[in-house]
């Protein structure tokens, strides 16, 4: 899969990809935390393309430091929608295993699944907020600007919690088939004190 880079919002104002395949990922937009309570992608504004100018699209973290212990969460706006608080019905379950070895193990994550629900959808339990960790992982939307079907959504992250290493796997629907233009990032409480939020659009 190649990585292609374009400026001028994306791909909107390109007639022709001449010899890019399907599958390739285009660089679409970077938003740097620095104690910032939310990252925000919206369609349309600084520069993001988040429409039907592609069918996926993929979010990666980067070195994702809390100023607290706190969960990290995404949700989203529907076209004309504000509050970011669209229906999520999710899945979530998670790995761990000690830095002093222990016992590994793996299990469904009640807390932090949604049936119905307009909160945040956790991507992280407890990133801790010790100076040597932070989180790292990726969201994928599909086809968010679909007016026919719901928005699927998948996010895997692994993080330091506490002296073991946690990965959650996170997946579900937005429950709603409005397109999907705006994509907001937070912790559960406090702000994000580093780390990076790319945007990719998957021709």
């Amino acid at each position: 899969m190649s990585i292609v880079t374009l400026n001028d919002r994306g791909v909107r104002s390109v007639t022709a990809f001449g010899s890019l395949n399907t599958g390739s990922m285009i660089f679409i937009k970077k938003l740097t935390a620095s104690s910032s309570g939310t990252l925000s992608f919206v369609d349309g504004s600084s520069d993001v393309v988040l429409d039907s100018t592609y069918k996926e699209y993929l979010f990666t973290f980067n070195n994702i430091h809390p100023e607290t212990t706190e969960d990290f969460m995404f949700q989203c706006n529907a076209a004309g929608g504000s509050g970011y608080n669209e229906t999520i019905t999710s899945t979530t379950f998670e790995t761990y295993n000690a830095e002093s070895g222990g016992t590994p193990g793996v299990g469904y994550d009640a807390g932090r699944d949604q049936g119905q629900g307009t909160s945040f959808q956790p991507l992280a339990n407890n990133i801790q907020n010790d100076s040597d960790s932070g989180g790292a992982g990726f969201l994928k939307l599909f086809d968010p600007s679909s007016t026919t079907f719901v928005t699927h959504f998948m996010g895997t992250m692994t993080y330091m919690n506490g002296t073991q290493s946690q990965t959650i796997y996170s997946a579900g629907y937005i429950n709603t088939t409005s397109a999907i233009d705006e994509v907001q990032f937070k912790m559960e409480s406090g702000n994000i004190d580093a780390g990076d939020i790319c945007l990719y659009g998957i021709l």
